[in-house]
């Protein structure tokens, strides 16, 4: 992550709502006030919410370090701290270290035990491993 904005044991996982309020933001792709996202969110989402409502999402989103709050004159503006694929990075990392003890091979192992993998799958897996090993 671009200057590790916060260490692993600091990380936040997104509510449902939270996530769907920083896609918009992500798929906006520039600055954006919380009145074009209640435009947003009831236009496109059917979800007409009060200003205070968006208000505490974005407060929470800043809080857990997903986005930047700008003053400006009549209000805020957002915008995200890290990208899409950096909090799915994040959130996968907490994920093994939570129930994994940080091993991938647990990971796997309770993913795949007592599936089958076609060799297809397996070969893939391999090939894929050996490309990492190799970076």
């Amino acid at each position: 992550m671009k200057g590790a904005l916060y260490a692993m044991s600091d990380f936040q996982k997104l509510s449902e709502t939270e996530m769907e309020v920083m896609q918009v933001i992500w798929a906006f792709h520039h600055p954006i006030t919380s009145g074009e996202l209640l435009d947003i969110f009831a236009r496109d989402k059917g979800k007409r919410w009060k200003g205070q409502t968006i208000a505490t999402f974005l407060s929470r989103l800043v809080e857990k370090g997903v986005l930047i709050s700008i003053k400006q004159s009549r209000g805020n503006i957002y915008k995200p701290r890290i990208s899409p694929k950096e909090y799915k990075s994040q959130q996968a990392k907490s994920v093994l270290e939570i129930l994994y003890e940080g091993s991938i091979k647990n990971f796997l192992t309770t993913l795949y035990d007592g599936k089958d993998l076609t060799k297809d799958e397996m070969a893939e897996l391999g090939r894929w491993f050996a490309d990492k090993a190799g970076e």
